[in-house]
């Protein structure tokens, strides 16, 4: 992917992929960040948008609450089977973050599995704003 006003990339890690995440905000650079781990599981380009899930979470700090909101997200992937299209971030603080994942139930024929990603860890871990900038970086073991 191109380094685009916004949007994800991935590089390689050892034990895992890594997602470069960035935005205009921190909302964006958020949802791209989940986006981005959820890509390497399922290509969101097979998505249709048939739904919506409200996922939550809460940290003590900006990084930790970048970590859960990712770990958020892919427990609904997990539990409930559901894939998204893309992420948005509806509200969010130093502390606590809303958005909506908007997909549909995962269909094996139409979505072809990526790899599995456990979790997102603090490992190599960082977000750096800037005026009209946010990047995030976050590593998924597989």
């Amino acid at each position: 992917m191109s380094a685009a006003a916004d949007g994800y990339e991935f590089f390689e890690m050892e034990a895992g992929v890594g997602v470069r995440a960035w935005g205009p905000t921190r909302a964006v650079a958020f949802g791209h960040a989940a986006l981005g781990v959820l890509a390497y599981v399922v290509d969101p380009a097979s998505v249709e948008v048939r739904e919506t899930r409200e996922v939550r979470a809460q940290g003590d700090s900006p990084e930790r609450l970048l970590v859960a909101w990712i770990n958020e997200c892919l427990y609904v992937h997990e539990i409930e089977g559901f894939v998204a299209r893309h992420v948005d971030v509806l509200d969010i603080d130093d502390r606590r973050v809303v958005g909506l994942l908007a997909g549909e139930e995962l269909d094996v024929r139409r979505h072809p599995p990526g790899k599995v990603i456990k979790s997102v860890t603090l490992h190599g871990l960082s977000l750096t704003e800037t005026p009209g900038r946010v990047e995030a970086r976050v590593a998924a073991g597989v």
